[in-house]
């Protein structure tokens, strides 16, 4: 066969290229056939009329390694606050206010200058009952939408998927990323995984060497092998990937898989070619994976939810420099992405939601850091919200904590809840499992 895919490990298949959030976890020995009819399938493959392109997106980031809330939405009037952070507590004078009590780190000057402009809502105290303070559990907990004791195999944007978009185009759903969260573990393989839309595609090879035909059964067969790299640090962690159930035959999940790579590669790359970013961007990451974002709503891509990644918030130690730097990117990067809609005369379609897997203790420990603790604050921004302060913010007086650790005023799946019935207009009971209370922010 001339053109033979060339798929490299189990891993890097499922998760960098595609669909990594739901898929068979094994690939029987590779059946003896061509695929050549796929071309031609791709050709003639039907796609979504109606999704992103006129509707309501979703932008979830992901603050990953646990943000510390206390230092992020400042509580500069508090006493107990200034005793339990002698060294690491922000300074008074340098907090951006936003009342008496409250006010934003110092770098998050992007936040608040959306926060003035009524484009940000700050949820307060969020958190979930039982808290688990590993990366890995607490990651999956918000990924999946699950109590603390359950053990759930499907996201919860995975979830919105298999209800609500039966039938959509592949790129329903977009991670700008390395890997597919777990969020997007579907029972329906469903979504795209992409870092840059030029190498978001199958290598071939148009001049196959001797011996290169059998590349193609060489690669299926490296499917089935297990990685023994496939292991994820909790003090690096960024997002999970989801579990991969057994469904499916392999042939129908081979025929599946590049063909949704086929079609979803050549569309995203005409669409990130269309337009060009119309705001200034700081230079980091997150920034390039914002500004790629809103290429591909400049551009029309069909999807619904987008999700980016920020890492680096796990600080035990020597916290101050580095949190100081992650905030100014954040909050430079959101507000350079707002910008960039409003200029293509999209602000209006988005919503950005943030998240972390937990917040950081109360006290600061004997390394100039923070250790995992429970409930921080949570950011939406947008054009469509009531913007401002939401929710009860927890109480810092050491008998009312925790085990050392806030405790939550607002379940995570109340705001999840929220997003579902008020931006993406679909019932949230079906996804969740029951029905959370919403806020009144979108």
């Amino acid at each position: 066969m001339s053109n033979p895919l060339l798929l490299h490990t189990r891993r890097e298949f499922l998760r960098t290229t595609l669909l990594g959030g739901a898929l068979a976890s094994t690939v029987p020995a590779f059946l003896s056939n061509t695929m050549s009819a796929l071309a031609t399938e791709a050709a003639n493959a039907a796609t979504q009329a109606v999704t992103g392109r006129d509707g309501r997106i979703l932008v979830v980031l992901q603050m990953a390694g646990g943000n510390d809330g206390l230092n992020t939405v400042v509580p500069h009037g508090n006493d107990h606050y200034r005793r339990a952070r002698p060294n690491l507590g922000i300074p008074a004078v340098d907090v951006l206010k936003l009342n008496d009590e409250l006010g934003f780190h110092p770098a998050l000057d992007g936040f608040k200058a959306l926060f003035d402009a009524g484009q940000l809502a700050v949820v307060q105290g969020v958190g979930y009952p039982n808290p688990n303070r590993s990366h890995f559990r607490s990651t999956e907990i918000w990924q999946t939408a699950s109590e603390a004791d359950r053990v759930e195999s499907r996201g919860w944007i995975g979830r919105y998927f298999d209800n609500t978009c039966e039938g959509c185009d592949p790129t329903v759903g977009v991670c700008v990323g390395p890997e597919t969260p777990q969020a997007f573990a579907a029972k329906k393989p469903t979504g795209v995984t992409l870092n840059n839309p030029d190498t978001y595609r199958f290598v071939s090879a148009d001049r196959p060497d001797r011996g290169e035909e059998g590349l193609m059964e060489e690669s299926y067969r490296r499917l089935n092998e297990l990685d023994p790299d496939d292991n994820m640090s909790g003090a690096s962690i960024g997002s999970l990937s989801g579990p991969l159930p057994h469904s499916g035959s392999a042939l129908d999940f081979i025929q599946r898989t590049a063909l949704d790579a086929q079609v979803s590669s050549d569309e995203i790359l005409k669409v990130s070619r269309r337009v060009s970013n119309q705001a200034e961007y700081p230079h980091s990451p997150l920034s390039t994976s914002l500004k790629l974002v809103a290429r591909l709503i400049g551009g029309g891509l069909p999807t619904r939810i987008y999700y980016v990644s920020q890492g680096g918030y796990d600080t035990h130690t020597n916290q101050a420099g580095t949190h100081q730097r992650l905030l100014g990117e954040l909050g430079g990067a959101v507000q350079a992405f707002c910008a960039d809609l409003k200029a293509q005369g999209n602000h209006d379609r988005v919503l950005v939601m943030t998240f972390s897997e937990f917040g950081r203790r109360v006290e600061q420990n004997s390394s100039s850091g923070t250790d995992h603790g429970a409930a921080a604050p949570l950011f939406l921004a947008g054009t469509v919200l009531k913007a401002g302060l939401a929710g009860r913010p927890p109480s810092l007086a050491p008998e009312n904590l925790l085990r050392g650790d806030l405790q939550f005023t607002v379940d995570f799946r109340s705001v999840y809840a929220t997003v579902l019935e008020r931006w993406l207009q679909t019932r949230s009971v079906p996804i969740l499992g029951r029905q959370f209370p919403l806020l009144d922010v979108v």
